[in-house]
């Protein structure tokens, strides 16, 4: 019998996780309720997709007395944890999990989990596809787009699960215990939701908790803050870097395990159980130096975990990258139209620029900010961008911080933005949107915001 039969779940936030939950504690035998502040015209998605189920539902509120008669809550990754009814269930000891929490406490099968402020759905995706071309069947979800628990709800079973882990979705984990964690960097983000910039460390940090001395840890070498957590893990460290380890020395060269390669190069080097392997980059399509870290990241996991060397090889050869992260969307009269609208903070907007060294960039940037500061992108945007086009509700603070540094236009909305742009191109110019902020102000999601851009690029 399931430990949650008859118990009063209730699921607070109804996006994907929420429905995932839902479906997951209804088929357990749990009475559910679900809570949203959203009115139930903004959530028709997710109640057609429980439609037969028997669900109470609190809409458009939190009511405090829903939270405190309930024996389980279970938080999706949107809600954030400092909302006064949760605070007030904890006191009464009521227990509060996630939907990332009750997979992994459930899954038998060996958890590649990754993490990062950016890179990680790339180095998940390339993740997953190493095990595919290698005929080993691996769920691939989390943060990318399907939760945990569909799997476990669903199906089909897999060899191995690949999740890709915010901080958000590992604020509250105790129980899940990874075969292999990837950390690929941390950079300031989400601080409208974080006190400071410990506090988002110390959520990242949680995967590194949870992992024993049988978990492998991969980590970015050049980044301090994730470098630093070698220090504390329990596991068996690997490391990726752009830097020969020779050339750092000492006791990191002498005894080096993990991937590099040497800006400028096209090969990455992996040193793995003390044999050098040695894979071409010479067809690979994903632009930039940080996507080489990705693919270090991602090969240093799956060697781990069996993948062959012939597989990985493959994956680099063929992977086109993920939607919305540097996709190419068009060309027309010589200009080339880049969609990231990924870059969902200040760090992955440097990269986005980092990535295109010789055409002009003209940038569409601006959205909902996170509390961050946009004064390091000063440098990159005097060299790199022609033209600068802000929008959206952090356009004036953008304007302030960078805004003297090119020719900058300030728009009302995305159709003004994209026609701007492509009337002040020239062949060979590259129009991109990078925001460099979250995409609530105005979509729902990046999905949707890069669709939409796409969208407007192809009626051109």
């Amino acid at each position: 019998m399931s430990k949650f039969k008859g118990k009063k779940v209730l699921v607070v936030g109804f996006g994907l996780s929420g429905v995932a939950v839902t479906r997951y504690m209804c088929k357990q035998g749990a009475r559910v309720t679900v809570t949203d502040s959203k009115q139930k015209t903004e959530l028709n998605d997710s109640i057609k997709a429980v439609a037969e189920l028997k669900i109470e539902y609190d809409l458009g509120k939190h009511t405090n007395k829903t939270f405190h008669t309930s024996d389980m809550i279970v938080v999706s990754p949107g809600v954030p944890l400092n909302i006064r009814p949760l605070e007030e269930a904890r006191e009464m000891n009521v227990q509060v999990t996630t939907e990332v929490e009750l997979a992994a406490s459930v899954l038998k099968e060996p958890l590649i989990a990754v993490t990062g402020t950016n890179g990680k759905t790339t180095v998940t995706t390339l993740i997953g596809e190493m095990f595919k071309a290698d005929g080993k069947p691996a769920y691939v979800g989390g943060n990318i787009g399907r939760p945990l628990l569909d799997y476990v709800t669903d199906g089909p079973k897999s060899d191995y699960v690949v999740a890709e882990l915010s901080s958000f979705q590992l604020e509250l984990v105790r129980r899940m215990v990874p075969a292999c964690a990837v950390f690929t960097n941390i950079e300031p983000d989400h601080l409208d939701r974080y006190v400071d910039m410990n506090a988002y460390i110390a959520a990242k940090k949680r995967l590194l908790a949870a992992c024993d001395r049988n978990s492998y840890v991969v980590l970015n070498h050049d980044d301090p803050i994730v470098s630093s957590f070698a220090s504390e893990c329990p596991g068996k460290v690997l490391w990726f870097t752009k830097r020969d380890p020779m050339s750092i020395g000492g006791e990191f060269a002498e005894r080096f395990h993990g991937a590099y390669f040497i800006p400028g190069s096209t090969e990455i080097v992996a040193k793995i159980n003390g044999k050098e392997e040695r894979y071409n980059l010479a067809k690979l399509k994903l632009f930039g130096d940080h996507n080489r870290e990705n693919v270090m990241a991602a090969l240093c996991a799956c060697r781990m975990m069996g993948v062959s060397a012939q597989a990985i090889q493959k994956v680099i050869d063929e992977f086109d990258g993920v939607s919305h992260r540097l996709e190419f969307v068009r060309r027309k009269g010589g200009v080339f139209f880049i969609n990231d609208s990924k870059a969902t903070n200040p760090a992955s907007l440097q990269r986005s620029l980092q990535a295109f060294k010789k055409n002009p960039v003209i940038l569409v940037a601006g959205g909902k900010d996170k509390d961050l500061d946009f004064t390091p992108l000063a440098e990159l945007v005097r060299r790199r961008v022609k033209i600068l086009i802000l929008l959206g509700e952090a356009k004036e603070k953008m304007n302030r911080a960078i805004g003297d540094l090119t020719e900058t236009y300030l728009v009302g909305t995305f159709e003004e933005a994209v026609l701007l742009a492509y009337q002040k191109s020239r062949s060979g110019d590259i129009i991109m949107l990078a925001p460099g902020c979250s995409s609530l102000d105005m979509f729902r999601n990046y999905e949707e915001r890069g669709d939409y851009f796409k969208k407007l690029v192809h009626q051109l």
